[in-house]
């Protein structure tokens, strides 16, 4: 039964997580955003996140968040949400499924704790910014 199960992977379709100035909090936040680098624009897409992990050796996990897109056209982009800073000491995993014509896809992206830093920051494609991209 199982093996009549095909579960597709996702391709170009990934998470990138930006430094960007906040006139509100007056310094840089780390805005996630979901990138569509393929050829099909993704439908009824859901977005879960939640922070989770141990701070000074006690678990912590955050309430979650759910984001829902009709559409994420091809190579585009859409924002999801902020990180708080708060919660960057913590593992933060986004999961998104979404629709390409009628087959269903998902996948789990996790930016792990303390990760989330300029050092580590790369191009991202489409916008062509510095970002911690998780694929």
């Amino acid at each position: 039964m199982k093996a009549d199960i095909t579960i597709p992977e996702v391709e170009n379709v990934f998470l990138a997580a930006i430094p960007e100035w906040s006139d509100d909090f007056m310094e840089n936040v780390w805005n996630v955003y979901l990138i569509n680098d393929s050829d099909f624009d993704l439908e009824s897409v859901m977005v879960v996140s939640k922070a989770f992990g141990t701070i000074d050796g006690e678990m912590k996990k955050t309430s979650l968040l759910r984001h829902a897109f009709v559409q994420v056209p091809s190579v585009s982009v859409v924002k999801i949400e902020m990180i708080e800073k708060s919660v960057l000491v913590l593992n933060n995993e986004f999961m998104v499924t979404f629709f390409i014509e009628s087959t269903l896809y998902d996948k789990k992206f996790i930016f792990k704790k303390n990760t989330l830093n300029e050092e580590f920051t790369e191009e991202v494609p489409i916008l062509f910014v510095n970002g911690l991209i998780v694929r």
